[in-house]
């Protein structure tokens, strides 16, 4: 069987986790047997804007994870938390991968530079609307459908994610990189406990410092306070928060919230009374781990994902 366009391997490095995920894509293509298809790859082919250098610090990646699914299927670009100074990959990133293959969704888990790996902004804000673009992309070869693509974000992942839900952009027509014709613009977002309010009282600083220094420009600083950039355009967007989190207090998603209902967003806002910051799916926490379910429901009544018993059927 030959693979549309080679599965454009021509794009992609040559790198072990490359060439396996070749292989999965080949196993499932000529009806193989394969755990969920697992693999990653290099947000652009030739280097990431602004890049440093080669090593693997340098290399932002798309850590690809399909569903097995005989229909294109939504999917879900995921960026970690950490602060803008590292990456929560489990709590925050596979975890939720895991569960977002659970509704039969595709995920996109997006290993964005930050202040650790010696980047700022705009760094984190390039990868992040780079794997939107990638998703939309490589939709045909990972069997997504390109209408249901959505982000999600937790703690400074979600500030991250507000910046591409409030700031994307269409694609550039004339790009010769065929991903970069791409729409940035999700068709959902998701916040998890985000750090929306930068340069006012109850943000979170280190956040700030890490993507733009301790001395920011103030029209820069402003520029990211990105509840008072949402508009109309903005996509639909589900917010949960709790009360006990003193890091990023629920303050923040209630100014995205309020500036969502101003402008005419559709969506919902979860703020649970118990869970300290960070706490993931939260499953142990009475209550608030059923955040996921909640999101679940609005996925399902907006016709991102199937009912419940249909997720449940296909998970057999």
């Amino acid at each position: 069987m030959q693979l549309k366009s080679s599965l454009r391997c021509n794009y992609l490095f040559l790198t072990k986790p490359f060439l396996l995920g070749c292989i999965a894509l080949f196993q499932s293509a000529a009806g193989f047997a394969a755990e969920p298809r697992s693999f990653d790859l290099p947000l652009w082919k030739d280097g990431a804007p602004g890049a440093l250098g080669s090593e693997p610090k340098d290399i932002p990646l798309a850590m690809v994870r399909l569903p097995e699914s005989g229909t294109p299927t939504a999917a879900l670009v995921v960026c970690p938390g950490g602060g803008y100074g590292h990456l929560a990959m489990g709590h925050e990133g596979h975890e939720i991968a895991a569960w977002a293959n659970s509704l039969g969704m595709a995920a996109i888990i997006c290993d964005y530079r930050h202040r650790n790996k010696g980047y700022g902004h705009p760094s984190p804000m390039q990868d992040a609307m780079r794997a939107v673009r990638l998703t939309r992309a490589m939709s045909s070869e990972w069997n997504i459908d390109p209408n249901r693509v959505g982000i999600m974000g937790f703690s400074a992942g979600g500030h991250l994610v507000s910046t591409v839900l409030t700031q994307f952009d269409l694609g550039d027509k004339d790009a010769a990189d065929s991903i970069a014709r791409q729409s940035s613009r999700p068709d959902f977002g998701v916040l998890c406990y985000p750090v929306i309010l930068f340069g006012k009282p109850k943000s979170h600083k280190g956040s700030e410092n890490n993507l733009l220094g301790k001395s920011p420009d103030p029209e820069l600083l402003a520029s990211l306070q990105n509840a008072d950039r949402v508009t109309k355009e903005t996509p639909p967007t589900f917010l949960f928060h709790t009360m006990e989190d003193t890091a990023v207090p629920p303050e923040n998603s209630l100014e995205f919230y309020s500036a969502m209902v101003k402008a005419g967003v559709p969506g919902e806002l979860h703020i649970y009374e118990k869970g300290r910051h960070g706490v993931g799916l939260g499953k142990a926490i009475p209550a608030t781990g059923d955040w996921s379910n909640a999101l679940q429901r609005w996925l399902t009544a907006r016709g991102i994902v199937g009912p419940k018993e249909e997720t449940a059927k296909a998970a057999d």
